[in-house]
């Protein structure tokens, strides 16, 4: 909270002799000190709640690509299978919902190779083989993106909770002032 508060005179405003001042967060003016605290405290855990909301996408995305990656997989799969043990490599088979696989491969940024909607043997495993490894690489990176998300909730859940105990503790401090004040 350091510098996201930051104090300004108030013109021609003194009590006792002292200048008052008004507090700014963040840019916002006009804030007593309470409120300022409070603002300053919030505004870390919104901050940190944005983060959270990027990763949450991010862990969205890579499991939207392993979920199309599956499934091109086993379109793949299911079209090696047609091959019989004694196949040429110059035997083509016709793959289902080829044009599907194109663009799927193209938006992931995967080539392929073949020729309109028919592969060779070589070329399907060669296919499977890349659909897989690229499956394995975003599991991992799944994996990675779902370990900072976990560690920036808890961040977020902390930044709040700790937000909570300094707007309780500057109300707190507010009422015991106002207590001896009158005593």
């Amino acid at each position: 909270m350091g510098n996201l508060i930051t104090t300004e005179a108030i013109p021609g405003c003194k009590v006792y002799g002292v200048q008052q001042v008004q507090y700014a967060v963040g840019g916002d003016s006009g804030k007593d000190f309470t409120t300022a605290v409070a603002c300053a405290a919030f505004k870390e855990a919104a901050a940190i709640e944005a983060v959270c909301s990027g990763y949450s996408e991010v862990v969205k995305a890579r499991q939207k690509k392993v979920e199309d990656l599956g499934e091109v997989l086993a379109l793949l799969a299911r079209a090696n299978a047609q091959f019989d043990s004694k196949a040429e490599s110059t035997d083509k088979i016709t793959v289902d919902r080829a044009n599907w696989i194109k663009s799927i491969c193209s938006y992931y940024e995967i080539e392929l190779k073949w020729d309109g909607n028919q592969m060779t043997y070589g070329d399907m495993q060669k296919s499977q083989t890349e659909i897989e490894y690229q499956m394995d690489k975003e599991d991992n990176n799944l994996e990675q993106d779902m370990v900072s998300l976990q560690s920036y909730i808890s961040k977020r859940d902390n930044a709040y909770t700790n937000a909570a105990k300094v707007v309780k503790k500057t109300l707190a401090a507010g009422a015991s002032t106002i207590a001896n004040i009158g005593s």
